[in-house]
């Protein structure tokens, strides 16, 4: 019983260790730019990473590096986003998404 119990604790244990600094990815929209926030889950910005921008089918559209202040500006008129965007950031040792749908956009324009 009590080695069942410890094992519990452990396998909690590690799972907590292993959720301690996941990525929050985050995006907002105006109207020409998409703005990309990646920060683990302590508070810290992320300040090297891989962004990919991928359309709703996951076709990827670009690629491009995080700046050290853990943020990344996509130009809505260089890619097409009419069925939405899904933007991955991938640090290395931890990545996570955000989906952009048409609706954020069409508000970050005002429409």
């Amino acid at each position: 019983m009590m080695r069942a119990f410890a094992f519990l604790i452990c396998l909690l244990a590690g799972t907590f260790v292993a959720t301690a600094h996941g990525l929050v990815v985050f995006a907002s929209v105006d109207c020409n730019v998409i703005t990309v926030e990646a920060k683990f889950s302590n508070g810290n910005v992320a300040q090297k990473g891989e962004l990919r921008v991928l359309d709703a089918e996951r076709e990827k559209l670009a690629t491009m590096a995080l700046e050290q202040d853990g943020t990344a500006l996509i130009s809505l008129d260089s890619i097409d986003h009419s069925e939405g965007l899904y933007i991955e950031v991938d640090t290395g040792g931890h990545d996570n998404y955000w989906i952009v749908t048409p609706d954020d956009i069409a508000r970050g324009c005002g429409s």
